[in-house]
């Protein structure tokens, strides 16, 4: 036998590992090796699905900043579906370790952060009067409803701290996730301002994706972010490493990232005078997305009582100089 038609050690070492794999499971090497023989090599496009993924921008008009928009929504929800990977693997942790879970919410952060930090293509990426008129198209859809990030809060804390206050108080003590997922608190960012009534956009997205939610908040009552934190040792629940990443998600999911739709919507949708146009789903955009209002706050018990109280406030003011900033065309 030539040179050529010998084996290398490393190669049948790789053999014998495949013939215990598939045997174990009953199955024939031979078999997968001739369907291997006739594949074809993998290539980056394929693999990707680049052609499907550059198809999937269909804008409703032929303005040519919807483009953006959809774009940006899209990069946005392919973020969100990375946090949602590093969430089951916290959930997934029975035992975890300081490292491991410090590790998963730099991750989680790092992906917020590109989020945040991207957001002026919203802000600033696209022409006002381009963006009034597509948005028209687009009602009564809106960034509300993106399960993704209702996912990714639920994953991230106890379902008690994302609830209505007034309407949990009323409620009483239940752990029925359907009764809870009653007194959510996104539900009051989807009523009609003058009447207080659901939204076309809150009723379409409870018909789509109520059932979905309740059985997520259910597999993360005990996998949620606060109860793994609660599965580590004594001492390391307060590590100051842990704490960081813990509270910068706190920051970054309940301050700066609303606080990004609000700079963008006060630009785009705020009139003279403190009137405003309203959003595509009827949304009360002006009480719902300022963190002062509405004090989401995934892990109260590790901040301080002059914290809590000041949630946001020093935030929202800074973004609306900026904005007032911007529009009086000075450079800040």
């Amino acid at each position: 036998m030539s040179n050529h038609d010998e084996f290398s050690p490393a190669v049948l070492t790789q053999l014998r590992r495949l013939q215990e794999k598939y045997a174990a499971d009953g199955q024939d090497l031979a078999a997968y090796l001739e369907g291997l023989y006739h594949a074809d090599y993998v290539n980056y496009w394929d693999y990707i699905e680049l052609d499907t993924l550059l198809s999937l921008q269909r804008p409703l008009t032929k303005i040519p900043d919807e483009q953006i928009f959809i774009m940006y929504h899209q990069i946005t929800e392919l973020y969100f579906k990375l946090c949602l990977v590093e969430y089951e693997q916290i959930g997934n942790l029975q035992n975890p370790t300081l490292g491991e879970l410090v590790l998963r919410l730099g991750r989680i952060n790092r992906y917020f952060e590109n989020l945040i930090d991207s957001f002026d293509v919203m802000v600033d990426g696209m022409d006002r009067q381009q963006f009034l008129q597509f948005r028209l198209s687009l009602m009564p859809a809106s960034g509300f409803q993106s399960v993704q990030y209702r996912m990714i809060e639920i994953a991230s804390t106890s379902l008690d701290n994302l609830l209505d206050k007034e309407k949990h108080r009323l409620l009483g003590e239940s752990d029925d996730h359907e009764e809870l997922m009653g007194c959510i608190y996104w539900k009051a960012g989807a009523t009609q301002e003058h009447d207080g009534a659901k939204t076309l956009t809150l009723l379409q997205f409870e018909e789509k994706y109520h059932q979905k939610l309740i059985d997520h908040a259910a597999q993360f009552r005990q996998r949620n972010v606060w109860a793994v934190v609660e599965r580590l040792p004594v001492d390391d629940r307060r590590h100051p490493r842990l704490l960081r990443q813990l509270k910068q998600l706190d920051v970054n999911v309940n301050i700066n990232w609303p606080l990004m739709h609000y700079k963008s919507a006060v630009r785009y949708l705020e009139r003279q005078a403190g009137d405003a146009v309203p959003a595509t789903g009827g949304t009360n955009w002006r009480k719902y997305l300022p963190p002062k209002f509405q004090k989401r706050i995934f892990y109260p018990q590790l901040w301080t009582e002059q914290e809590l109280e000041d949630w946001g406030k020093s935030w929202v003011d800074q973004v609306l100089e900026e904005v007032a900033a911007a529009a009086a065309g000075v450079k800040k």
